[in-house]
């Protein structure tokens, strides 16, 4: 009979599976006018409801089906769905686990359960979900593509590739197994082959909003950076409520120095997603590029105790700027490292204490500014002068490929250089085990492309950082940070995860060959006025902190005609700092902006400054040894971390400790003495002169030396099977 609630029942399951809802949705409701406690279309209904988007409704009525009919996997499997897309993660996973109980062969219930844990971030129990679903339904493309995702997660790579390539055997069409493979590929280096897979996943779904913007982050890392910002608003334009377009475009906006379209593509993320990870940090840090200081205090004192509680509130880098507190740096350190660059399963040393070494000790320097770049000026010195009887050192090169004379100096100073651009983290830790490294050094740190991934993986049996990153890595798989007794001292063991080594004068390099220009620059083109007291401080924008400032406008008001030079990083960044300048009643002409030049000419137009203004927590580093290459003496305040005593360190290794100061009173009154006393300026000019060539901080071949004592030292520790352990190096 045409009426007959089974014949009713086919009818509507036809019109359901061709899609026309509405009139299926009439025709269960008929069936249940007819048997109020029918299962199969309550079920069925509920089912409907969940496509259309009215969630809690299917809800109430696939339960109902359940308590009629309890012993139906489906209906627990589809409430699952329902209860997820409320956020009821719980009640979600209860209904997934009943389902399986019922039919442990459910392969749709392992799969969509699978998705759930991978969306709270469960990832091993997501993937243990797919690989028993594909054990049930290897032919289920959605299951192989999604446990990709997964396995990208856990940084499997190879197998992630592999996983998305099954699911396109079976489905070559389906756009996000595409997506996926590219990010994975991404991540092991391999962009071309990345680029052509997010390509595919467009083609087959040109509005997929998640491609444009993986494909954007990919083209960000190769530097294409005009066609990454297209690819960041066509993900925009598709999904305007998704943070993460707006999050990854920010970044390629700032390498193109457009920091204030920065900040608010920063500022749009934040809106949408206020606990995003490291969000508020990258926004804050853009914040200081510009000089912005508005409501920093509460923002620091915010971040701060988001950092306490072990939330993911702010990368390690931008801290040291914020805050001088190496307690807190190390604490934040270690959130970052165990959430981004855990220890991977298997980095273990893979050769034993006391085994027969190679007759010189092989020493890993890992990079990516082998280049026209600060830390290759400081260490390339440093490279020619290690002795080549005692030494062999290799090169891992992962920045980029620039042909300029400071990479080929770099190259030269190798004994092997290995661009390892286009590899993986693991496969880099697998190379350098190939090359029999002893001891890695990590030129890097937390600094921008900087790669922990290498050391996570346990490239070599001693692993150190040095010169790049002036903190704690908060990694227990860096053995050592190279520093000084000075920015390391031994009270302050506790604040690093690292064993500390402490060299005898300053640990940083330098480079005795770095060439001061010839060219002679005039106050005039400089913009600087034809008399009057210059003080200068080229230190990075986001160094400036507003008490530091408070202490540079007190300078300025206690010395007449005195002004104040500084870098211009970008124009916003000048214009608050004049209108906070004026708003301390100092003239906004008083301070004087310089714009960024090659280093030899930099060095030379330097000679016009009087006397250099460190910056507190974070010091002038590679600035400040400038400054001094050039003759000009700096003034520092020691702080407490690393990062606020490295100017300390340089002027105790050129013999002029009278220039660091405890406070911001003694350093505001030594400011205004030194700019009031020409004939003590005039003093410490023509000792910073004479000791310039003569004192430890320009010889890097005294440095190489001691570093190689350290080196041994450390390998010797290793080779009669002590642990790593603090160490101070003699003069």
């Amino acid at each position: 009979m045409a009426d007959d609630p089974q014949s009713l029942l086919q009818q509507a399951v036809a019109l359901h599976q061709a899609g026309r809802l509405v009139e299926a949705r009439a025709v269960y409701q008929r069936i249940l006018m007819a048997q109020p406690r029918h299962a199969d279309a309550l079920h069925l209904l509920g089912v409907i409801a969940f496509q259309t988007g009215e969630h809690a409704q299917a809800v109430t009525l696939i339960n109902r089906a359940i308590a009629i009919n309890p012993n139906n996997p489906a209906q627990y499997q589809n409430v699952a769905l329902a209860y997820r897309d409320l956020k009821q993660p719980q009640e979600a996973l209860a209904h997934y686990a009943r389902a399986i109980a019922l039919n442990p062969a459910y392969a749709d219930a392992y799969s969509n359960r699978g998705a759930l844990l991978q969306e709270m971030g469960q990832w091993e129990a997501a993937l243990a979900d797919y690989d028993a679903a594909l054990q049930h339904n290897p032919r289920l493309a959605e299951g192989w593509s999604n446990r990709g995702a997964v396995l990208r997660y856990l940084k499997r790579l190879e197998e992630a590739v592999a996983s998305c390539d099954q699911a396109l055997a079976l489905a070559p069409d389906f756009a996000a197994a595409h997506n996926n493979r590219g990010a994975a590929l991404h991540e092991l280096k391999q962009n071309e082959e990345a680029l052509a897979s997010y390509g595919r996943a467009i083609a087959q779904q040109p509005n997929y909003a998640d491609a444009y913007n993986n494909r954007g982050a990919l083209l960000r890392d190769m530097r294409q950076l005009d066609a990454a910002l297209a690819d960041f608003a066509k993900a925009v334009e598709l999904q305007p409520g998704s943070a993460d377009a707006y999050l990854n475009r920010a970044p390629a906006l700032r390498d193109l120095k457009r920091l204030d379209e920065a900040l608010a593509s920063y500022g749009q993320a934040l809106e949408i997603n206020p606990g995003g990870d490291y969000l508020a940090g990258y926004y804050l840090h853009t914040k200081m590029m510009l000089c912005d200081w508005s409501g920093l205090d509460d923002t620091i004192a915010a971040c701060a105790a988001q950092i306490k509680a072990g939330r993911p509130v702010i990368t390690p880098f931008p801290l040291l700027g914020l805050l001088d507190d190496p307690g807190l740096q190390k604490m934040a350190a270690q959130n970052y490292t165990a959430a981004k660059w855990p220890r991977s399963a298997d980095a273990v040393s893979w050769r034993a204490p006391g085994e027969k070494q190679s007759e010189k000790i092989r020493i890993g320097y890992y990079s990516a500014d082998f280049h026209d770049h600060a830390t290759s000026y400081l260490i390339a010195e440093l490279l020619e002068r290690h002795d080549a009887a005692r030494f062999e050192l290799i090169g891992f090169s992962f920045g980029p490929n620039k042909d300029d004379a400071m990479r080929r100096r770099i190259k030269a100073a190798f004994d092997t250089f290995v661009d390892v651009q286009g590899s993986s983290d693991r496969q880099i830790a697998l190379l350098s085990r190939e090359y029999g490294i002893d001891i890695a050094v990590d030129l890097k740190g937390h600094t921008q492309d900087s790669r922990p991934g290498i050391f996570a993986a346990r490239c070599a049996p001693i692993q150190a950082q040095y010169l790049g990153y002036p903190g704690t890595m908060g990694a227990d798989y860096m053995d050592y940070l190279i520093g000084d007794a000075t920015v390391t001292p031994a009270a302050a063991q506790g604040d690093y995860v690292e064993k500390l080594v402490r060299l005898p004068h300053s640990y940083q390099a330098n480079d005795s060959q770095r060439e001061i220009s010839s060219r002679i620059f005039t106050r005039q083109e400089m913009g600087l006025p034809q008399s009057g007291f210059v003080f200068c401080c080229f230190n990075n924008s986001y160094k400036i902190l507003p008490a530091v400032f408070a202490s540079w406008m007190r300078i300025l008001k206690a010395v007449d005609g005195a002004v104040l030079w500084l870098l211009a990083d970008h124009p916003l960044a000048a214009e608050n700092l004049r209108a906070q300048a004026v708003a301390q009643g100092v003239a906004a002409e008083r301070l004087v902006f310089a714009a960024r030049l090659p280093l030899a000419e930099h060095l030379a137009r330097q000679k016009l400054a009087d006397l250099v203004l460190d910056t507190l927590p974070y010091n002038a580093h590679t600035t400040a040894s400038d400054a001094l290459w050039a003759g000009v003496p700096i003034l520092t305040c020691i702080g407490k971390a690393f990062a606020g005593r490295v100017a300390a360190s340089l002027l105790q290794a050129v013999d002029l400790p009278e220039l660091i100061t405890g406070t911001a009173e003694e350093y505001e009154s030594l400011a205004i003495e030194l700019a009031r006393d020409g004939a003590k300026l005039d003093v410490l000019r023509a000792r910073l002169a004479q000791s310039r060539v003569s004192a430890p901080l320009f010889n890097a071949k005294l440095l190489a030396r001691h570093l190689e004592s350290a080196f041994t030292a450390m390998q010797a520790r290793r080779v009669a099977g002590l642990a790593p352990g603090h160490m101070d190096i003699p003069a």
